[in-house]
């Protein structure tokens, strides 16, 4: 079986199209403000995306660089200040932050109305509630990407292997949102192989590089692959690539549809910020939510 690449790049700007041409028939720009604390490359790469792509879609960005030896309270100081600026529509707190700065506690000072993360208690409460809110960006793109595979979600057989926070136990709630049959997963789960080999949607979120071997996958089956992992080059010692948590040439052989790492999930998670700072601005301003961005 020759399975079909998920192709989260197109996906993504599909999604950014529909966020740009929301924003042009609202009454003002949506405000999008990034803090970012330290030097961490890959930090500065994610933010430069992000306030690149919120500039495309016609939003403003406000950047807010602190250094590595900022203290937990200058960070909160700065997201509260934030909080206060009536023009600030969506609050992103990049992560991680350096060493000995607590970031729960950081990101719980968001305001929740401008959690464009889905990462506060709020957020992450009104999820498992079952109502309305901002919804974590990565779970959703995930929700985005096996929908554009497989259409109508429901009655699916969803296994999620991992159970972290940030993706695994969200994923899992969105997924029962589409009206999925929904299996969490993970390490010390009782042969796993089989688990998720049981899945109609399998989403490895673990951070092992290619730990979902092919015959982990069931025949026709759609994988979405969280996992972003740096591992050797086997052709150039001195160099690395990326990986995901799933073996990708074996699982394509089997998947029905497979996302890549990297041109997967990573373009989502962006493109879902973007949703949600649009979301957010409606919501804090009264202003219609276009429909367009239901998904």
């Amino acid at each position: 079986m020759t399975s079909n690449i998920i192709d989260g790049r197109a996906i993504a700007a599909e999604l950014r199209g529909k966020v740009k041409d929301a924003v042009s028939k609202l009454e003002s720009q949506p405000r999008l403000a990034v803090v970012l604390v330290g030097e961490d490359p890959a930090s500065q790469v994610y933010v430069r995306s992000k306030i690149k792509f919120t500039q495309e879609c016609g939003m403003q960005s406000v950047e807010r660089r602190l250094p590595a030896t900022a203290t937990q309270e200058e960070i909160v100081e700065t997201v509260r200040a934030l909080n206060n600026d009536d023009s600030v529509d969506g609050i992103l707190v990049q992560l991680p932050l350096p060493e000995g700065i607590n970031s729960d506690a950081v990101i719980e000072q968001i305001d929740p109305s401008k959690d464009v993360d889905g990462l506060t208690e709020t957020s992450a409460g009104r999820l498992m509630l079952g109502k309305s809110g901002l919804r974590p960006c990565t779970p959703t793109g995930c929700v985005v990407l096996a929908k554009s595979a497989l259409g109508d979600l429901s009655g699916k057989h969803c296994v999620v292997l991992g159970r972290s926070i940030l993706v695994g136990k969200p994923a899992a709630l969105l997924f029962l949102e589409q009206n999925c049959t929904v299996t969490i997963a993970h390490s010390k789960t009782d042969n796993l192989p089989n688990v998720c080999r049981s899945a109609d949607i399998l989403i490895p979120a673990v951070g092992r590089p290619e730990m979902v071997k092919g015959d982990w996958v069931k025949a026709g089956a759609c994988v979405i692959d969280v996992g972003i992992n740096r591992v050797p080059h086997p052709n150039k010692p001195e160099k690395t690539r990326l990986v995901g948590d799933v073996a990708y040439n074996e699982a394509a052989s089997v998947a029905g549809a497979i996302t890549p790492v990297p041109g997967g999930v990573g373009p989502m998670t962006i493109a879902c910020l973007l949703r949600n700072t649009v979301l957010a601005a409606c919501a804090r301003r009264g202003w219609k939510t276009p429909e367009t961005l239901n998904v």
